[in-house]
């Protein structure tokens, strides 16, 4: 792999006629090194490809998805390269970054601090949306003009924040059991608390539900949401963001499915979905 900024290659694995690969990098961003996946379709031997950033959930790494959502298949059928980034930066030495499992490590929110300690190195907002993705085009066969972007949980409000605030960057949108409105949620309320302070207007601007009643907007969007999921009625609030959606004539299909829960199981049955829905924007775009 060619390129000024260097990666260091971690592994690499056949998978569907392309290479799953795990890879690491000394960020500029967050200050530290950090780890992610790409999954190069079979197509990408012949030229430039589209390519679809995964944005995990609390908890989660750069490895999470690429093992448990089964989306290799899918992807090398419809020719789409698979990015995943890690949550956070790690080993930071910042004292309290391991002391919780929803704020710190692994639960970086997509966005960039401004509070301290965390400002210098929590800048995931840039992270994804200028570090990786130039690292990415740069180092691997994949088209500037057709990305698209999703996420679950956490990486679900990240996939709509980061897309509402940066018009045009990306050509598709999606999502698993979004944050949906985390200024109304204890996740949100304390991610932002320590993230960005007490200033509530910084706060909205990582606010999906609040970002499109301001008037933001995005290409239409997929949303799947699991009826058994035990964080729905406290944490997600997808209804908030559906209502939002309709006012503002936002583009939106949200389905809701009986007996789901907010795991890997519920993201795996509907893959084959979110990845078709984000090849038809991205091949037509």
């Amino acid at each position: 792999m060619q390129g000024t900024r260097s990666i260091t290659t971690l592994s690499e694995h056949a998978c569907f006629g392309g290479v799953q690969g795990f890879y690491q990098h000394d960020s500029d961003e967050t200050g530290t090194p950090m780890k992610f996946g790409v999954f190069t379709p079979p197509q990408a031997k012949q030229g430039a490809v589209p390519v679809l950033f995964y944005l995990a959930g609390l908890t989660c790494n750069e490895e999470t998805f690429a093992t448990k959502a089964g989306a290799q298949r899918m992807a090398a059928e419809h020719g789409l390269m698979l990015v995943t980034p890690d949550t956070s930066p790690r080993a930071t030495g910042i004292a309290g970054a391991d002391a919780a499992w929803d704020f710190g490590t692994a639960a970086g929110f997509y966005l960039d601090a401004t509070e301290a300690p965390w400002q210098a190195n929590w800048r995931m907002g840039s992270y994804v949306t200028r570090e990786l993705r130039a690292l990415v085009l740069e180092h691997f066969e994949a088209r500037d003009d057709r990305v698209g972007l999703f996420g679950h949980s956490m990486g679900g409000h990240g996939a709509l924040t980061l897309a509402l605030n940066n018009p045009g960057l990306y050509q598709s949108v999606s999502a698993f059991a979004p944050i949906a409105a985390p200024m109304q949620c204890p996740w949100g309320v304390k991610a932002f608390s320590g993230y960005l302070g007490s200033d509530r207007h910084a706060w909205a601007r990582h606010d999906a539900t609040e970002l499109v009643k301001a008037g933001a907007r995005v290409p239409p969007l997929l949303i799947d949401q699991g009826l058994a999921d035990k964080f729905l009625a406290e944490q997600l609030h997808p209804d908030l963001f559906e209502a939002a959606c309709l006012a503002a004539g936002q583009p939106l299909t949200l389905r809701r499915h009986a007996g789901f829960d907010h795991g890997y199981y519920f993201i795996a049955t509907f893959i084959a979905d979110h990845i078709a829905h984000h090849a038809r924007c991205l091949h037509a775009a």
